[in-house]
């Protein structure tokens, strides 16, 4: 499958003020989801403008996009060109899905009454079906990724119905994840998928004295609207779309699952701790995961240092539950990406010599708990391990806030095949020596759940447990998540 992206979206609807700067505003509040492209989109108020090679103007949207950070892509001109009051906005990280310009987003695409330009956050897993379909009605793709299979099939199904009649159809064709913002026609929709696997929130501005102005935002994470001055009203439902216009909110219920399937792996790693997802603080879950960890393994130690940044709210947790003191073992270089997101294994190998450095005075001579929120290969965790034993700690034990990660993501995330997953064929000795490490304690899955809490059956844990809420070719599918009932 090609096109797997696990990214960060924005919507913002204006009432009188340009969306182009608060969208700017928002993709850095969501740079932790993606790194390797932006881009913004605005439906145009002003016919005049110039473009470049990495932009486009069309009849009511214009486009910027380009290759690496929110700040490496966007300057001021460009932020003062993009002239209207709705907007969307992308930040994205490839896996299997090729790393360029052509793969960045939004996409822009044409259809019989206009354009169409959307952002999507998550995976389908039936673009190989749909793709020889399009191909056979002699649709030409201009990148690898199943974005554009979303937008070439809602601008198929906007011939023949309005918009929200064509997202209806277009969510009875696809399979997978699927957060998406849509610029159309003068109007901002979003839409989640009928199982709420990835995350989309709703917030409000309602101050018109803000910077910001009045207006709706849509985004992946609840931060995005903190930082624009917004209140958070909800999360979109899943199997919900979302249609604002001239200042007005509607909402369609399109479908409803019998469960939902939301992405434990938001609540483990890719949220920011400070986002509401679905109801629940992501901070207050991964202390909560800490704390079970440390009833779970417990073990005589010195002191308990995070792996930073995501192991840091599980390590504060750990060491409040084991009564021992927080210490930190590392300091981080905050201007080298996220090693777990970069797709070249030499870029992910560069980047965690780069990226930590151990404070020697700290760990040296003491018996360490080190806590990270996962392991996937296990090549980072290896080298963090021997980096410590190298300053000179006495004993390193490996905690983990999430089960063995067992088998592949294909709903978004970057999880690798079986073959190169740590976990996958190897017991916990041959883990704990692979690792260099004096012993080793994975939360369990009873603990990650009560942790979340929610249902188990109301979340994707597909990585851990090899069970999927969608049908995928060779894998085991949880059958009974995917019963829709039509509204």
């Amino acid at each position: 499958m090609s096109g797997k992206e696990g990214c960060g979206i924005a919507g913002i609807a204006l009432t009188q003020n340009d969306a182009a700067l608060p969208l700017f505003y928002a993709l850095y509040a969501l740079q932790h989801r993606g790194q390797e492209s932006a881009g913004i989109a605005v439906c145009n108020r002003n016919k005049e403008g110039k473009g470049n090679e990495t932009s486009a103007r069309n009849d009511d949207i214009q486009l910027i996009r380009g290759m690496g950070f929110v700040h490496e892509v966007f300057d001021d001109e460009q932020l003062k060109s993009l002239k209207g009051n709705i907007g969307i906005g992308h930040v994205r990280y490839s896996t299997t899905g090729a790393s360029k310009l052509e793969n960045a987003e939004p996409l822009l695409v044409n259809y019989k009454n206009g354009k169409i330009a959307i952002a999507h956050n998550g995976n389908l897993v039936n673009t190989a079906e749909l793709g020889r379909e399009l191909e056979r009605e002699g649709r030409i793709f201009h990148s690898d990724t199943d974005t554009e299979m979303i937008a070439q099939l809602l601008a198929k199904e906007l011939t023949r119905h309005d918009p929200i009649g064509a997202i209806k159809e277009l969510m009875k064709r696809v399979i997978g994840s699927y957060s998406l913002v849509i610029l159309m026609d003068n109007l901002l929709m979003a839409v989640r998928d009928p199982l709420g696997i990835k995350p989309l929130c709703l917030g409000e501005i309602k101050d018109e004295k803000e910077e910001i102005g009045e207006g709706y935002i849509i985004a992946s994470e609840s931060t995005v609207i903190d930082m624009l001055g917004g209140k958070l009203v909800r999360d979109v439902r899943p199997g919900e779309v979302l249609l604002i216009k001239d200042g007005n909110l509607e909402s369609f219920q399109l479908y409803k699952g019998v469960n939902t399937a939301h992405c434990v792996f938001e609540y483990i790693y890719f949220a920011r701790a400070d986002s509401i997802l679905d109801g629940k603080l992501v901070y207050d879950v991964r202390r909560e995961i800490g704390e079970r960890l440390a009833g779970e393994h417990c073990v005589e130690a010195d002191i308990v240092s995070p792996v930073p940044d995501s192991g840091i709210t599980f390590a504060i947790g750990y060491a409040r539950q084991a009564g021992l003191d927080y210490i930190e073992g590392f300091i981080k270089n905050r201007y080298v990406g996220r090693t777990f997101i970069m797709p070249e294994k030499g870029t992910r190998d560069t980047a965690v010599r780069l990226k930590l450095n151990v404070v020697q005075a700290n760990v040296a001579g003491k018996r360490v708990v080190l806590v990270d929120d996962s392991i996937v290969r296990g090549t980072t965790s290896r080298r963090i391990v021997a980096n410590l034993k190298k300053k000179g700690a006495k004993e390193v034990h490996l905690r983990v806030g999430s089960p063995p990660i067992k088998a592949p993501c294909y709903l978004g995330i970057n999880t690798p095949t079986r073959a190169e997953l740590l976990a996958s064929n190897r017991s916990m000795d041959e883990i704990c020596k692979f690792l260099n490490a004096d012993s080793i304690g994975y939360l369990s899955l009873k603990g990650l759940i009560d942790s979340v809490g929610m249902d188990a059956n109301n979340l994707c844990l597909g990585c851990l447990t090899g069970k999927y809420p969608v049908e995928i070719p060779g894998e085991v599918c949880i059958v009974r998540q995917l019963k829709l009932t039509q509204f």
